[in-house]
């Protein structure tokens, strides 16, 4: 088995044989009225981060790991723009250390160039992370609007978390499925989060 960097998430980590392989890109869907970036603030926590941030400002992301309620650590946050996206991204993440975390959120933004140039992307990406033994999660938005590049990502990927939130009654409800796991144990069922001060199981039982 190849070695498992943990994520810092203590219910993933169990579900996942304590972790993510090093040198593995995850795709992260989720919809943008979630509260799926706690999962990627609490990934800074366990080990060096270099946060990539397409749609909201350098600030906007700093001030928002200050002010989480859950664990966080303190990643090196950059933006990357709409002028050469895919370029901007490869120059920051050439320069990143052994057993490091590279989070880009969100990918959409990087999804909508051409597709040779971000399979080519894709391509560097996962050789660096295999060189380095760092992982890679490439958070993106389930939107009506799917870039046409989306395929193209969860193919790549090694590991997908597909996270579904919707309302239930008086509730609101968070599942997450891994239904790809290139090399290891896709889940055969969901888990039941709770996303509110960390991340942890929902033990709440389900009423019919």
């Amino acid at each position: 088995m190849s070695k498992r960097l943990p994520t810092g998430i203590t219910v993933l980590d169990r579900q996942l044989d304590g972790g993510l392989p090093a040198g593995s890109i995850v795709y992260l869907g989720a919809r943008p009225a979630s509260q799926s970036e706690l999962i990627l603030y609490e990934l800074t926590a366990a080990r060096g981060t270099l946060y990539l941030t397409t749609a909201r400002s350098v600030e906007a992301v700093r001030d928002a790991l200050e002010r989480s309620s859950v664990q966080t650590g303190n990643p090196t946050v950059r933006d990357v723009d709409g002028d050469g996206p895919v370029d901007q991204a490869h120059r920051l993440i050439r320069g990143l250390p052994d057993e490091a975390n590279l989070i880009v959120d969100i990918v959409d933004v990087l999804e909508r160039v051409e597709p040779s140039r971000y399979r080519m992307f894709l391509n560097e990406v996962q050789t660096h992370m295999i060189n380095t033994g760092g992982i890679t999660v490439l958070h993106g938005m389930k939107t009506g609007s799917v870039p046409e590049n989306r395929g193209l990502t969860e193919h790549m990927a090694d590991i997908v978390f597909d996270l579904e939130t919707r309302v239930k009654g008086s509730e609101i409800e968070n599942r997450m499925a891994i239904p790809k796991f290139r090399g290891g144990r896709a889940l055969d069922e969901t888990i039941k989060l709770r996303l509110t001060e960390e991340v942890d199981v929902d033990t709440s039982r389900d009423i019919a």
